[in-house]
């Protein structure tokens, strides 16, 4: 009896020790930034929201839980479903901050209900769904990386910079150095497209990155297009 008693105390332990480790299969957070004028400026073009053209800042792309290997868990609850209503408070500033710019024009709720199905809800040990989009607004507006950049002579406004500029001023105005991926323009050219920052665990702070994400090399000629 004792010794099934045993069993059944260590099985109990493996069982939660799992559902701790399934909670939370990740080690940190991308914060992902995306310059509007770059995602426009491409053979494929873009399309504006319903909302209007959105403003010449750095929109939201997504908060991705990562891990320190370099994999991420996705799509981690397929019944959870992305409820605009739960977000509804938030929609004033997710159509301004978190914008589309996919064709068909349309609303954003599909391009916002992707990013919570596919990312999101792999961090349900620390955001419901309302909480993963104030948290991704909120850590936004804390960089200020146009600012940022700005005041570090890097301007939107078609010129072209090296690498060490754009760091060099983002790190200087928010502290933090990102992962910078470009993408190509119509005519080949490499364009400051996005940013990425690493988060803590909890979604509260900034970190240093553990690790960086693979991507096609700049260059050292970036340019920085107008929107």
């Amino acid at each position: 009896m004792a010794a099934r008693l045993s069993s059944l105390a260590l099985l109990l332990v493996l069982a939660v020790a799992g559902g701790r480790a399934a909670a939370q299969d990740y080690d940190f957070f991308y914060l992902v930034l995306q310059w509007p004028g770059s995602y426009c400026d491409t053979k494929q073009s873009c399309c504006y929201p319903k909302s209007g053209k959105p403003a010449a800042d750095f929109g939201i792309h997504g908060l991705w839980p990562n891990r320190n290997d370099g994999s991420y868990p996705q799509n981690c609850n397929p019944d959870a479903e992305f409820d605009p209503s739960k977000v509804s408070d938030l929609l004033s500033s997710m159509r301004a901050k978190w914008p589309t710019l996919a064709c068909p024009t349309n609303d954003g709720v599909r391009f916002w209900g992707h990013e919570w199905d596919k990312h999101g809800t792999c961090a349900a040990d620390v955001f419901n769904e309302h909480g993963y989009f104030a948290a991704a607004l909120s850590l936004r507006d804390q960089l200020g990386v146009l600012n940022a950049l700005t005041a570090g002579g890097v301007n939107p406004d078609g010129g072209y910079y090296t690498m060490d500029q754009i760091k060099g001023a983002i790190r200087d105005g928010t502290g933090f150095e990102p992962y910078v991926e470009c993408n190509r323009d119509e005519s080949g050219n490499s364009q400051l497209y996005q940013l990425y920052f690493c988060v803590a665990a909890a979604g509260d702070s900034f970190v240093e990155c553990p690790v960086l994400p693979r991507g096609r090399p700049c260059g050292n000629r970036i340019e920085f297009p107008a929107f």
